[in-house]
């Protein structure tokens, strides 16, 4: 009777025991029943052409799927191997890279890189002296975000030529204290590699990181990427509330700051790489030392309590975020090209990844989606952070769009201080180099030296205010003023969009 009550009560346990991997296995509600709708809403709530996706659990394919369209002038759906910039998800694969190399004892992340520049230089002689491989790759130096990029970010500049112009950079903030977003030192930190290996970047990365996890479709060169099959076209709707096709970006010349290109599928191998800790295939590809050196943190970017998520403490590693969130420790980072926005993260102790590609670059749905899925697998409590990003952006969007309209209407036929040709010439800026402003159809155009298809318009509107206008409406639609003294033009300010830079850039005339 004894054994028989034994018996019972395992058999209960082990019907527990099953009942409980089942119900583990089964994904959360959120991804089983409402995914694909909340998915299909989004895109019609932020004017989004198509989105691509991927879910990885327990080493399985949760969701990989395509919504929606490459291209808003034809039907091509979006698939699993439809090709977006990842832009600033490159960086990790820079990171990954360089610590790959330290674990192989061929550098070391806290070399100096005068060891292997010995001319290089930043705006301070301490800096100089003292900046590292960590450093690049953690955002430390000291620059605000962006800083440089409208330099930089499409030019024409090769990859020495851009180096060479970061001692121009003066820092805001405090070396190895302030966090600020640097894509030009990703560069730096990536030209580090040929010393080492003989290699270029974009090889080394191809032979140890793209190959040997079959990422067949990815490739570290974005140039000639509208060339390619099954490929996304780049949107936005910046500056005028409905969807324009913008160009492709051409930042080869910052490639290990963000020039791969890839897609879901190829992303769920990177994804299963660094949930198994460095295997694929159940292949060991890197060792796990790797890893977990480009997660460390090497600076703080928030130690204060979220208002919108269950999260505490933010950082940097090398060429990732790291957080808490509900409890878990996540990994993630966000990439931003000119018509396309993107994220990948993953949660070691959840052993779960996601992968999220876009072609409209402005809206935060991208972003959204992933904390939506976030908060199904960690048990956080149901919010629409999709409504919950909306109506703010919405307000955002109006205001803008409004502002612009005014803008628009002050540009009546009033006659600007000084004759229209008294602002020609050529002007120059220490960093950028120079631009060149002319008469074309009775307005003033301009020319950026610095970038070979990038022109604008400026139109007077009233005061010292006139209206530029770029033909690549990624840089935007601003006001500015040009400097005068004694009837004479002496320098102009220009401001483009903070998605490329923050700073405005002053322009002093060249005397003929």
């Amino acid at each position: 009777m004894q054994a028989m009550k034994y018996t019972y009560l395992l058999r209960c346990l082990l019907l527990l025991l099953i009942s409980s991997q089942l119900l583990h296995a089964q994904p959360p509600s959120f991804i089983r029943d409402s995914l694909d709708n909340y998915i299909r809403k989004g895109l019609a709530d932020w004017d989004i052409p198509g989105l691509a996706i991927v879910i990885i659990k327990d080493g399985q394919v949760v969701v990989q799927k395509g919504y929606g369209v490459k291209d808003m002038k034809g039907t091509s759906p979006v698939d699993e191997n439809t090709l977006f910039m990842i832009a600033s998800n490159s960086k990790l694969f820079t990171g990954t890279a360089l610590a790959q190399l330290e674990v192989q004892r061929k550098l070391s992340l806290n070399d100096k890189i005068t060891r292997y520049f010995p001319e290089y230089r930043l705006y301070e002689n301490t800096s100089t002296e003292l900046v590292t491989i960590r450093d690049m790759l953690s955002h430390r130096i000291g620059t605000k975000t962006f800083q440089g990029d409208f330099t930089f970010w499409n030019s024409a500049l090769t990859r020495t030529e851009i180096m060479n112009k970061m001692r121009l950079l003066k820092p805001a903030g405090q070396f190895r204290q302030d966090y600020g977003y640097c894509n030009s030192c990703f560069l730096v930190a990536g030209e580090v590699i040929p010393k080492v290996t003989g290699q270029s970047w974009e090889k080394y990365i191809q032979d140890s990181l793209l190959t040997p996890l079959e990422m067949t479709r990815s490739t570290a060169i974005s140039a000639g990427m509208e060339t390619k099959e099954n490929v996304a076209v780049p949107y936005t709707t910046s500056y005028t509330g409905s969807l324009r096709r913008v160009p492709y970006d051409q930042w080869d010349n910052l490639g290990p700051a963000a020039s791969i290109i890839s897609n879901v599928n190829d992303l769920s191998h990177w994804l299963r790489f660094q949930l198994d800790s460095g295997r694929y295939n159940g292949r060991r590809i890197m060792p796990f030392a790797v890893l977990q050196r480009t997660r460390d943190v090497n600076i703080s970017t928030g130690s204060r309590k979220s208002s919108v998520y269950p999260m505490h403490f933010r950082g940097y590693g090398l060429g990732l975020f790291a957080a808490d969130y509900n409890g878990r420790q996540i990994y993630w980072h966000t990439g931003g090209a000119a018509g396309m926005v993107s994220n990948v993260c993953f949660v070691p102790e959840e052993n779960l990844g996601i992968a999220i590609l876009t072609n409209n670059d402005n809206q935060n749905f991208f972003e959204a989606l992933r904390y939506q899925i976030l908060d199904a697998y960690l048990q956080v409590s149901y919010v629409n952070r999709s409504q919950q990003f909306l109506q703010g952006f919405k307000f955002a969007q109006k205001t803008q769009l409004d502002e612009i309209n005014v803008w628009k209407q002050r540009v009546k036929g009033n006659k600007p201080p000084l004759p229209l040709s008294s602002y020609t010439g050529t002007y120059e800026n220490e960093l950028y180099g120079t631009l060149n402003i002319i008469i074309k159809d009775e307005r003033l155009a301009v020319r950026f030296n610095g970038h070979k298809n990038l022109t604008a318009y400026i139109d007077f509107m009233d005061n010292n205010n006139w209206l530029l206008q770029y033909d690549n409406i990624e840089y935007g639609i601003h006001i500015i003023q040009f400097q005068t003294a004694d009837q004479q033009v002496k320098g102009v300010e220009i401001k483009v969009n903070d998605f490329v830079e923050q700073d405005s850039y002053r322009f002093s005339k060249v005397a003929k």
